[in-house]
C-alpha cells in the first residue's frame, strides 16, 4: 500500500515537473523565478510553491535548466527549437512538417498547446524513443493559417458555440451572446477567432455573417465558398468600373493589330459554356501548307495594371466552377460578353499563329495582338459529331446531336483537318513521354431547384482533346520563344516536378494486387509504363481507383518564375497563354509577351514569384472548393437512394473503415469497422485490408462489394454506407 502512495506521489511530482518545463520551453529567451512560474500555473497555496522549488532544483541538476541569476531560471540554449507547419489529422494528433526534414514530428494532443492545421509553429524536439518516433511539443505559434472558419451556430441563453468541422478544429468556437449577429440555432455561420485565454478549452469569436441554414442548398454553395475564403458577388465599385469601360471595337484600335477577320474562325466549347476565351482559325496556303491560329481573349486590353478592376482579379487569381454555378474571376460585362469570342462578333485577341505542314510539323510562328471574327460556335458534341461522320464534302446540312444544323464545306474541311493534325501531335506528345490522365469527370443533371435529377460522366473524346493538343501548342509555344532567348527574362512558367520516389513506390506496391507492374528505370521508361498501366485499366472495376492513385503519385502543377519543365507534358518550356479570362496567370503572360515582343526590358522577378505563388495557392483552394460542392451534391443524390443497393469499389483501407466507391456514379462513401457486425475486423496497413478475426473475412482494396447507405450528411458533406457483402457472395 505504501509503495502504491509512493508511485502515485513520484508520478504526481513527474507530471509537475513536466508542467513547469513545458512553461520554460513556451518561452525559452524568458528568464523565470518560482514565483512567475505559480502565477502561470495558477497556484498560490505554500505546498505548491514549495513543490516549484523542488522541481526546478532537480531541473538544475539534471542541467535542463540553468540559474542565470539567483532565482532566475532559463532554459538551456538547444539546438531542440525547431519551425515547422502543424498538421493535425482527424483523430486529433499533430504532425509539424519541417522543411528539409525527412520525418514529422509528433505532436500529442496535450502539446497541440492551442496550435491549429496549417499553423506555422515553433516545436521543441524531445530526444527520439528508441524505435519510436520523434515527438515534439508546440512552444509557439508563429501565424495562424486562419481565424475565420465556417461553421453551425447552437445558441443558449447566455452565449452561443459554433462546431466547425473540416478545418482539423478540435474544438468549438465560444461565442459571447453580445457577438451571435442575430443568428439562431441551426444557422450556418462566419465566425472570426478573436483570442484564446490561456486557461480556456475553446477560443473566444464573433459572428461575421450569418449565411443561412444548414443544409439548405444556397446555403451549403455559399459556405463552401467562404470555408476557403473565396467570394461569391463582385464589390458594388468593381462592378461599376468593368460597367464603364469602353468595350466597343475602335478603327484605331484595329490599325494597332493584325486584322484577321477575312480568316475562318471557330469556337469549340462545351454546351453550356457561357465565355468563350480561345478560338481557331484555319487557312490553307498555296503549296499544300496550313496557317493555323490560336486566338485568345485579349483580357490585359481591359484589365490595365494598378486599377480596381486588376486588383479584385488578382485577389480572386482563378474562376472557381462549383456544380450548379461558375464564381468567375471578371465581372459578367468582361466574362460573358467583351472578352468572349462569341459568334458573328468582331473581337480583340491575343494570338499564336503557326504555319504548319502536313505532318504538323511547325514551320514558322508569329505572336501579337488581333482581331477577329468568329464564323461558327461549335459545341463539344457538334464536332465530335463531324469528325465521326467524316462527311468532308456535302456542304449545306449535317445531323448533329438530334437537331439539323447549316455547316459549310469550308468549316466541316477545317475540323477534319485540324482533328487529323491534333492527332499527330500528341501521338509525337506520347511519345516523348508525356501522361495520358483522362479521368473520368462526375457531372450532376440538376433540376430547376438545383437538385440532382442524374449523374453522368464526361470524357475526353477527339473533340475535346482537338482543341487541347492546339492550346498546349499555344502555351509550349509562347513559353519557348521567351525561355529560349539569349538574355534571361522574368516569365511565368507553368511547371510541373518528377513524381516523389516514394508514392511511385506507393503506387507500385499498390497495382501489382490487381496484376500491373511499372518500369521505373528512367523517367522515359517511368512515363511510359504509367501510360500502359493508365490504358491497361480502362473499363476495369480498379480503373478510377488506379486513375486516382497515379494522379496522387504525382508532383503538383505550379507557377513560378523557376523554369524546371513540366513532366507530365513532357515539355522543356510551358506556360499558361490561352485561359485569361478564367486564370490571372494568362493576364500576367499576355503583359509580359506583349512588354518583350515591343523591345522591353526584363520585369523585376521578385515580384512576379510572389504574385505566381499566390495564384497556385487560390488555385489550390478554388479545386478544394469543386471538390468540396460535388462531395455536397453527391450526398444530396444519395440521399434519395437510401433503401438501394449498389455495387462499389473499395477504394481505401484505414484503421477506423472502409471507404467505398459505387461504380454507377462515383459517390463515396464510408463502411465504420464497428458497423461490420458479423465480426471484429483488423486493420493490415501490408495488405491494405481489414481482416476478421474469427472468420478471417477479408475486406481489400479494390474488392467489389455491395452497400447501402446508411446515414447522408449534408452538413460534413459525409456518406456512412452499410456493408452488405462482396459481389461474389451475392
Amino acid at each position: 500500500m505504501r509503495k502504491r502512495k509512493k508511485r502515485g506521489k513520484k508520478q504526481q511530482q513527474e507530471q509537475f515537473t513536466e508542467q513547469i518545463l513545458s512553461i520554460f520551453r513556451k518561452d525559452h529567451s524568458q528568464p523565470l523565478n518560482y514565483k512567475q512560474i505559480a502565477a502561470k500555473l495558477g497556484l498560490n497555496d505554500p505546498n505548491s510553491r514549495n513543490q516549484i522549488v523542488k522541481s526546478l532544483q532537480k531541473l538544475k541538476s539534471s542541467g535542463t535548466i540553468q540559474e542565470i541569476e539567483r532565482g532566475k531560471y532559463q532554459l538551456k540554449p538547444s539546438e531542440n527549437y525547431l519551425t515547422g507547419v502543424m498538421d493535425i489529422s482527424s483523430r486529433g494528433k499533430g504532425f509539424v512538417i519541417v522543411e528539409g526534414r525527412e520525418d514529422d514530428i509528433v505532436v500529442k494532443n496535450k502539446h497541440l498547446n492551442k496550435s491549429l492545421n496549417g499553423d506555422v509553429v515553433e516545436v521543441y524536439v524531445f530526444k527520439r524513443k528508441k524505435g519510436g518516433r520523434t515527438e515534439g511539443e508546440v512552444t509557439k505559434i508563429l501565424q495562424r493559417k486562419r481565424t475565420e472558419f465556417v461553421g453551425t451556430i447552437q445558441v443558449s441563453d447566455t452565449f452561443a458555440f459554433v462546431e466547425c468541422p473540416g478545418y482539423g478544429l478540435y474544438t468549438d468556437i465560444f461565442i459571447p451572446k453580445s457577438k451571435i449577429n442575430k443568428a439562431q440555432t441551426g444557422d450556418k455561420v462566419l465566425v472570426k477567432m478573436e483570442g484564446w485565454e490561456a486557461h480556456s478549452d475553446s477560443p473566444i469569436g464573433s459572428v461575421l455573417k450569418v449565411l443561412g441554414k444548414a443544409g439548405d442548398h444556397q446555403t451549403e454553395i455559399h459556405a463552401i465558398l467562404a470555408q476557403y475564403g473565396l467570394p461569391y458577388e463582385f464589390p458594388s465599385e468593381v462592378e461599376r468600373f468593368a460597367n464603364q469601360l469602353d468595350t466597343s471595337i475602335q478603327p484605331a484600335e484595329i490599325k494597332k493589330r493584325r486584322d484577321l477577320r477575312d480568316v475562318l474562325t471557330f469556337t469549340i466549347d462545351p454546351k453550356d459554356a457561357k465565355d468563350f476565351d480561345d478560338a481557331l482559325s484555319f487557312k490553307k496556303l498555296d503549296g499544300g501548307d496550313y496557317e493555323i491560329g490560336i486566338h485568345i481573349a485579349d483580357v490585359s486590353h481591359y484589365v490595365k495594371p494598378g486599377t480596381l478592376l486588376d486588383d479584385e482579379a488578382y485577389e480572386r487569381a482563378t474562376s472557381v466552377y462549383l456544380v450548379d454555378r461558375v464564381v468567375p474571376m471578371l465581372p459578367e460585362i468582361l466574362s460573358n460578353n467583351a472578352c468572349s469570342l462569341r459568334p458573328k462578333e468582331e473581337k480583340y485577341t491575343f494570338s499564336a499563329i503557326f504555319k504548319m505542314n502536313d505532318k504538323a510539323e511547325v514551320l514558322n510562328k508569329w505572336f501579337g495582338r488581333t482581331v477577329i471574327y468568329s464564323d461558327a460556335r461549335f459545341a463539344y458534341e457538334e464536332a465530335q459529331e463531324i469528325i465521326e461522320s467524316q462527311k468532308n464534302t456535302i456542304p449545306g446540312n449535317i445531323s448533329l446531336t438530334g437537331k439539323t444544323y447549316q455547316v459549310s464545306n469550308d468549316l466541316v474541311t477545317a475540323v477534319l483537318e485540324l482533328d487529323r493534325l491534333a492527332k499527330i501531335l500528341r501521338k509525337k506528345r506520347m511519345h516523348h513521354g508525356a501522361i495520358s490522365f483522362d479521368k473520368v469527370e462526375v457531372k450532376f443533371v440538376l433540376d430547376q431547384n438545383n437538385n440532382p435529377e442524374g449523374v453522368y460522366f464526361k470524357e475526353s473524346k477527339d473533340a475535346n482533346k482537338l482543341i487541347e493538343e492546339f492550346m498546349l501548342l499555344a502555351n509550349r509555344s509562347v513559353a519557348e520563344y521567351i525561355g529560349k532567348q539569349k538574355d534571361k527574362k522574368t516569365f511565368v512558367y507553368r511547371v510541373h516536378d518528377e513524381p516523389d520516389d516514394e508514392k511511385i513506390a506507393q503506387l507500385e506496391n499498390i497495382i501489382k494486387r490487381f496484376g500491373y507492374k511499372l518500369n521505373t528505370r528512367d523517367r522515359k521508361s517511368t512515363s511510359q509504363s504509367l501510360n500502359k498501366l493508365l490504358s491497361d485499366v480502362v473499363g476495369k472495376k480498379e480503373q478510377n481507383l488506379v486513375d486516382t492513385l497515379a494522379i496522387r503519385s504525382m508532383s503538383k502543377a505550379v507557377y513560378t518564375t523557376n523554369n524546371i519543365g513540366h513532366y507530365g507534358l513532357a515539355f522543356d518550356y510551358y506556360t499558361h497563354f490561352t485561359s485569361p479570362i478564367r486564370r490571372y496567370p494568362d493576364i500576367m503572360v499576355h503583359r509580359l509577351l506583349q512588354q518583350y515582343l515591343d523591345g522591353g526590358k526584363s520585369a523585376p522577378q521578385e515580384k512576379f514569384e510572389e504574385q505566381c505563388a499566390h495564384s497556385s495557392d487560390m488555385e489550390q483552394l478554388a479545386a478544394n472548393a469543386e471538390r468540396d460542392s460535388i462531395k455536397y451534391m453527391q450526398v444530396k443524390y444519395m440521399m434519395d437512394h437510401k433503401d438501394q443497393e449498389f455495387l462499389g469499389v473499395i477504394s481505401g483501407v484505414t484503421e477506423w473503415g472502409v471507404y467505398v466507391e459505387i461504380i454507377s456514379n462515383k459517390c463515396e462513401g464510408m463502411v465504420r469497422l464497428a458497423d461490420l457486425k458479423d465480426d471484429h475486423y483488423v486493420f493490415d496497413k501490408d495488405e491494405f485490408a481489414v481482416i476478421g478475426k474469427s472468420t478471417h473475412n477479408i475486406y481489400r482494396l479494390g474488392d467489389e462489394v455491395y452497400v447501402k447507405v446508411k446515414n447522408a450528411d449534408l452538413v460534413k458533406k459525409h456518406l456512412d454506407f452499410l456493408m452488405l457483402g462482396h459481389r461474389e457472395d451475392f
